[in-house]
Order: C-alpha cells, then sequence, then structure tokens
C-alpha cells in the first residue's frame, strides 16, 4: 500500500486548492523541487504531481517545474494534467516520467488511452475525478454524463497501470476519503484504484489497511501532510506495519 504525498503546481508553485477551485490556492512552497526532495527525505517512495493550469489549458504549462522535480529526486513519480495526446505522453515518458495520468483524454479520446498502454505499458494511469458521482473533464470544470464505474470499466483489459480516483467534493477540505465509492470502483474493476480528495488524518491511514481496502494500490494525501494533520513517520510505519501483517 503505497501512501503518495501530492504536489499540485500552479504557475510554478506548489499549492493545494479546495474543492478543485483555482481562487482558492494556497501557496505551500514556492520551490516544488525542494519539496519532492522534503519528501522523500520524510521516506516517502512515490510521488504525484498535477500541473494545475496545465489540466485547464490542454497542455503542459508547468513544464520546468516538473522537470525540476524529476532531477531533484530519485522517487518516481507520476503526472496528470493536461496530458491529451500521444506526442504529451512520449515526451514525458522520455523526460523520465515513471508514470502518466491520463484524465480528460480518457473521456474524450479512450482509444487513445489503449495506444498509450500497449506502447508504454505499465507507464500509464486513468485519472477519474467525479462530482455526484459522474466524472468531471478539463480541470474539474465541466462535467460528463460518464459515470464512475462505467468509464473505469472502459479500460478494463487495457493494460492501464492504475485508476485516480478523486472525489472532488472532498478534495483539499480535509473531510475524509469517500471510502464507499472508492470500493466499490476497486471491486468493480481489476485495475488497481489509488484513492484521492479528503484523506484527514491518522484515521484515514489506519483505514488503508482494513481487509476490504486490499485492492487499492494506495492513497494520495496533500493538504493533511502540508498543514501537519498527518505525521509522515507515523504514517508510513503504519502502512510498513500493515504489510509485515500481510506477509506473514
Amino acid at each position: 500500500m503505497i501512501l503518495f504525498p501530492a504536489i499540485d503546481l500552479k504557475d510554478g508553485q506548489c499549492v493545494r486548492l479546495k474543492l478543485g477551485d483555482m481562487a482558492t490556492a494556497t501557496v505551500y512552497n514556492a520551490d516544488p523541487a525542494a519539496q519532492a526532495r522534503a519528501f522523500e527525505a520524510q521516506g516517502f517512495e512515490w510521488l504525484h504531481v498535477v500541473d494545475l493550469n496545465g489540466a485547464f489549458e490542454g497542455q503542459s504549462v508547468n513544464g520546468a517545474a516538473v522537470e525540476a522535480i524529476l532531477k531533484a529526486t530519485k522517487n518516481p513519480v507520476q503526472l496528470g494534467g493536461g496530458i491529451r495526446t500521444l506526442a504529451h505522453i512520449e515526451s514525458w515518458l522520455d523526460k523520465g516520467l515513471a508514470r502518466v495520468i491520463l484524465g480528460t483524454a480518457a473521456v474524450r479520446d479512450p482509444d487513445l488511452v489503449r495506444q498509450a498502454c500497449r506502447l508504454y505499458p505499465g507507464k500509464v494511469a486513468v485519472g477519474i475525478d467525479a462530482k455526484g458521482g459522474k466524472v468531471a473533464v478539463e480541470g474539474w470544470a465541466e462535467a460528463s454524463e460518464l459515470g464512475v464505474i462505467e468509464l473505469a470499466q472502459k479500460f478494463e483489459g487495457a493494460g492501464v497501470a492504475a485508476i485516480v480516483y478523486t472525489d472532488i467534493d472532498r478534495d483539499g477540505v480535509l473531510s475524509g476519503i469517500n471510502w464507499d465509492a472508492t470500493i466499490d470502483l476497486a471491486e468493480a474493476v481489476s485495475i488497481p484504484v489509488i484513492a484521492s480528495g479528503g484523506l484527514a488524518s491518522i484515521a484515514d491511514i489506519v483505514r488503508m489497511t482494513m481487509s476490504d481496502a486490499a485492492r487499492l494500490e494506495g492513497a494520495i494525501s496533500g493538504r493533511a501532510l502540508y498543514d501537519g494533520r498527518i505525521d509522515p513517520a507515523e504514517a508510513l510505519d503504519v502502512l510498513r506495519g500493515a504489510a509485515v501483517e500481510v506477509s506473514r
């Protein structure tokens, strides 16, 4: 079970939003590369990065910051936000990303996801961001009529490495992960699911270790880490302890 610390990029800075609203951005670090180094030093083994401007504009906007992050950490990095074409995917993977996350593209052009999975096995994830149970696109600015499970099941057998599932109504407000919807999704597909949106406290970390969450690959934490509501060492110890118990 992986705990992914998040670096959300807006105008070259590390920020957190509330409910996906760009006007609510709180700057936590003006140096995203330094934040990446800090997360690695704390013991995290992966990094989740989102180009927020890119998600709205449909192309890479914070590319320089992402490249600085890649140079600053040895940890594998997954990136979402504005990745809409095969050229975008190829470019980022060539620069050393471990995984690209396709969100809007997964709705608008599912064949692109399947093609990318064939070309880059294990390196393509799908981001499903939901509001009221329906999938949102274009940086969460537009709603679709697609249901979460309906979209996820389109990619069964395609080779998708993971689904990053975000409940927009909980993102950045520390209300706790929507475990019911997340686990329902995990049980409906064979693709590993990563929980995102609302992780609030060590209680959510403990919840990750419960038997019904075993199908999850992990969860993403942003504001709770930045605000000090979760101690990294304690959280990682909980997850490592659970992993030892499972292996016995």
